[in-house]
C-alpha cells in the first residue's frame, strides 16, 4: 500500500475548514514578562504584506506568517488551564534566558501531531499532540526552551529567509501539482518542512535550551528524556499509519543527539535529581485535553465520516479503513484500492466541470467529465488514468466549499467504479442522528492507588485501537514497570 499512499498524497489539496478562518488575538496574562497566549474568539492583526527584495524585521515576518500557521494546523486550541500553565513556564524560562525585553507569543495549535516550532518575532507554537505526550512541566519546558533558543539564536529568521528565497519550491508545486502557493494549506506546510533547521542549529538549540531550562530550575535531563519519548511515539504512530512523527522529521532525534543532551545536562548541572519536574501541576493542566483528531475536524464512525462543524457526511464502500489527518481523510482497502477526500479553494464563478478539467489531476479523460446532482448537491465526476493507476475523481460544492473524492486502483473495474459512485451518492447534509454518533476522545488523569498495576490501567484503554500499547507510550512506561501509589498517570477515554 505504500506506493498507493504515495500517489494519493502527491495530489494537491488540504482540508480547508471555514471555522479556522477566524483568527485570534493575544491576551497578555503576564504583562510584566511580555508573554501572551493566543486564544479563540477574538480578531487577530492582519497579515502584513512584505515587499519582495526587502529585509523585513523579525516582528513583521512573524506577524505575516502567524495567520497562515494557525489556518494550516486546524486553528487554535482553547484550553484555559493549559494556557495558564504554558504562560507560567515561559515566564520562568524568559527570566532564566535574560530576555526581559523580549516578547513571546505562545499558541496551542488544534492538531494531534506531535510538533513544536518557532517563527521570528517570538512566535512559538506547540500542538496539543505534544502536550499530550509530555509527562511533566520540565519536559514541556525543555520543548519550549528549545524553540525559544531558536528565536534567541535567530535561527528562525535564517530559516524563514531561506524559505522566502527558495523559488524552486513554488515552481515545483505550481508546475507539477497546479497548486496555489499562497492559499493551499498543504503547500504552506511543505514549505515549512523544506525550510527545516539544520542539524547544527538543532544541536545549538538543544544546548541553549537545556541551559535555559536548567537555570529556570527545571530538570535539565528532561530534554533527553522527552526526545526518547518522542522516538517511542514515532514508532508507535508509524505502526498505525506507516508515517512518522512530524516533530522528529524536522527535529531529528538520534541516540547521538540524546547522548549529547545528557552530556550537556551533566556537564552544566551535575548528576540527575537536581531539577524540578512538577508532574502534578502539569497533569492537572492537561486533564481533559482533546486527544487525536479534533471532533470539529471530523470523526470516523466505522465506514462513515461525519463532519459536525461543516455538517456533512459520507460512507465509503465495505472493505475500506478510514483515517483522518489534518489535510485529508484517506481510506485504504485490502485489495489495492484507496480513496482520498479533501477540499480546494475554487472561485464560485468557476463551474465544477471546468474545475475538474483545469489540469490539477494528471491523465484526466476530458470526455468522461459530466455534471451530476445527488441529495440536492451539485457535483461533477470524471475518469483519469496513468501508467500504473486508474482514478475515479469527483468534486462537489457544498455550502460554498468545494470538496473532492479521489479513488485510485490498479485497474478500473466495474466494482471499483460502482464503489466510487456509491460513495459519491452517499455525500449529504448530516442529520441529527449522524451528529449524535460523534464521540470526543480526551485525556483523563488518574491517580494510582496502592496495588494498581500498569497493566490494569492500560486495560482501561483496551477499547481503543492498540490502546494498551498507547498507554505505555503516553506514560513512558514499559510492561512490568511498577506504578507509584499517589502518582498521576494518563489514560485516553471516549466521552
Amino acid at each position: 500500500m505504500t506506493g498507493l499512499r504515495r500517489v494519493l498524497f502527491g495530489l494537491r489539496g488540504g482540508l480547508l475548514l471555514p471555522a479556522v478562518a477566524v483568527l485570534a488575538a493575544c491576551t497578555n496574562l503576564f504583562p510584566q514578562s511580555q508573554i501572551s497566549v493566543t486564544q479563540t474568539g477574538q480578531n487577530n492583526a492582519p497579515a502584513v504584506a512584505v515587499p519582495s527584495g526587502t529585509d523585513p524585521s523579525d516582528a513583521v515576518i512573524g506577524l505575516r506568517e502567524h495567520p497562515r500557521i494557525i489556518a494550516s494546523y486546524g486553528g487554535i486550541y482553547s484550553d484555559r488551564p493549559a494556557e495558564i500553565m504554558l504562560a507560567r513556564i515561559v515566564g520562568r524560562l524568559m527570566t532564566a534566558a535574560n530576555q526581559p525585553n523580549s516578547k513571546f507569543t505562545i499558541t496551542i495549535l488544534d492538531s494531534s501531531e506531535v510538533n513544536a516550532f518557532a517563527l521570528p518575532g517570538g512566535y512559538v507554537y506547540v500542538t496539543r499532540g505534544i502536550l499530550a505526550l509530555a509527562n511533566d512541566s520540565s519536559e514541556l519546558a525543555a520543548v519550549l526552551a528549545h524553540e525559544m533558543a531558536h528565536v534567541i539564536l535567530r535561527h528562525a529568521r535564517a530559516r524563514t529567509n531561506r524559505a522566502r528565497t527558495n523559488e524552486v519550491v513554488d515552481k515545483v508545486i505550481t508546475s507539477v501539482f497546479g497548486g496555489n502557493t499562497q492559499t493551499d494549506q498543504s503547500v504552506q506546510r511543505a514549505k515549512v518542512s523544506m525550510a527545516a533547521f539544520s542539524q547544527q542549529q538543532e544541536l545549538e538549540a538543544d544546548r541553549e535550551g537545556i541551559m535555559i531550562a536548567g537555570k529556570a530550575g527545571y530538570d535539565p535531563y528532561a530534554a533527553s528524556r522527552f526526545l526518547g519519548v518522542m522516538s517511542r511515539f514515532a514508532k508507535f504512530a508509524a505502526g498505525n499509519s506507516g508515517q512518522g512523527d512530524d516533530f522528529l522529521s524536522s527535529h531529528p532525534s538520534t541516540p547521538d543527539r540524546i547522548q549529547k543532551a545528557i552530556e550537556t545536562a551533566r556537564g552544566s548541572f551535575g548528576a540527575p535529581g537536581s531539577g524540578e519536574t512538577d508532574r502534578d501541576t502539569y497533569m492537572a493542566g492537561i486533564d481533559g485535553l482533546t486527544f487525536g483528531p479534533s471532533p470539529t475536524q471530523g470523526s470516523i464512525v466505522g465506514r462513515k465520516f461525519v463532519h459536525p462543524g461543516n455538517k456533512f457526511t459520507f460512507t465509503v464502500p465495505a472493505g475500506y479503513t478510514l483515517q483522518n489527518s489534518q489535510n485529508a481523510v484517506v481510506g485504504v482497502a485490502g485489495d489495492g484500492e484507496a480513496v482520498r477526500f479533501d477540499s480546494a479553494e475554487v472561485p464560485p464563478t468557476v463551474s465544477l466541470v471546468d474545475y475538474l478539467k483545469s489540469g490539477w489531476i494528471a491523465g484526466l479523460d476530458a470526455a468522461s467529465v459530466k455534471a451530476e446532482s445527488y441529495n440536492g448537491i451539485d457535483m461533477a465526476s470524471g475518469v483519469a488514468r496513468t501508467d500504473q493507476w486508474a482514478f475515479r475523481v469527483s468534486v462537489m460544492r457544498f455550502d460554498g466549499v468545494v470538496y473532492r473524492f479521489i479513488f485510485a486502483a490498479k485497474s478500473d473495474s466495474n466494482r471499483f467504479a460502482q464503489g466510487a459512485a456509491e460513495t459519491l451518492r452517499s455525500f449529504r447534509r448530516a442529520a441529527g442522528n449522524d451528529l449524535s454518533t460523534v464521540r470526543r476522545v480526551a485525556l483523563k488523569i488518574v491517580t494510582a492507588r496502592a496495588g494498581d498495576t500498569a497493566a490494569g490501567l492500560a486495560q482501561q484503554m483496551s477499547g481503543l485501537t492498540r490502546g494498551n500499547d498507547l498507554f505505555y507510550v503516553l506514560n513512558n512506561l514499559l510492561p512490568g514497570d511498577p506504578l507509584v501509589a499517589g502518582q498521576k498517570y494518563k489514560i485516553v477515554t471516549l466521552q
